[in-house]
């Protein structure tokens, strides 16, 4: 009995550490289907919505149609936002389209602005009753890399609701609404450089996972993971970041 007990803690333990150490990147290419790439070898045409080309957007290309923000530069796409300008981060979204899934992208940060960050991650603009379709996204700070459930947290409409009249009222938001929120998101240590890295960034049931390198530094649970159809593939960039490569995988 001692000799099972200890034989199924030993089997345990391997799985565990398997999990911690999988390979996002593999499980995309072995279990799913590869349906976007863009190495951005062209130049963009412009400013506008669809100045970036093969199917890109930038959602507040218009609102500053004067200013670059998304230069195609020997095949890097880099991307410099007018946040104060445009009143909101740089938001550049492709079409994408899967349950389980997720990108492979590399980036740089170029050293070019203060606290430079990159938030990626998948939207649904067909959902109602969630704040311009945000789901879930990964954010890679100058503090850390954080993963956060949106549509059943702070962009779900009824919550948004009670944190805004929270703030009118200058008052704290319920403990219990507290308390739910944050179960929505985990935070992990990561010290970022001016490096070329490769990240992946997936959604498998209700969990997403980060890796950068091959190395996982992120996973978390939270039901709005699991929403059915991730439709975009979204970038939100507060300031400057260079993106060198994306592909968007469908495992299911």
């Amino acid at each position: 009995m001692k000799s099972s007990l200890r034989l199924f803690a030993l089997l345990f333990l391997s799985s565990s550490s398997f999990a911690d150490t999988a390979d996002d990147a593999a499980w995309l290419r072995e279990k799913g289907g590869l349906i976007f790439h863009d190495a951005f070898e062209r130049e963009e045409t412009g400013n506008s919505l669809k100045a970036i080309g093969n199917g890109w957007e930038s959602a507040t290309a218009d609102r500053v149609p004067k200013i670059k923000q998304a230069d195609l530069d020997s095949g890097i796409l880099k991307i410099s936002s007018a946040t104060k300008e445009a009143g909101h981060a740089a938001h550049i979204h492709h079409d994408a389209g899967f349950t389980d899934g997720g990108a492979v992208i590399r980036f740089k940060f170029p050293g070019l602005s203060k606290g430079e960050s990159l938030q990626l991650g998948f939207v649904d603009r067909e959902l109602k009753g969630v704040h311009a379709g945000h789901l879930c996204y990964g954010i890679v700070g100058q503090s850390g890399i954080t993963l956060i459930d949106h549509k059943t947290g702070v962009m779900n409409l009824e919550i948004r609701k009670q944190r805004e009249e929270a703030a009118a009222k200058k008052t704290k938001i319920p403990a219990e609404l507290d308390a739910l929120l944050k179960t929505k998101q985990t935070t992990a240590p990561y010290k970022p450089d001016t490096e070329w890295h490769e990240l992946v960034l997936v959604t498998e049931g209700d969990e997403m996972r980060l890796s950068i390198d091959g190395k996982l530094l992120a996973r978390h649970r939270s039901e709005g993971f699991a929403h059915p159809m991730k439709r975009w593939f979204s970038f939100l960039v507060p300031s400057t970041v260079w993106i060198d490569d994306v592909k968007i995988w469908k495992v299911k």
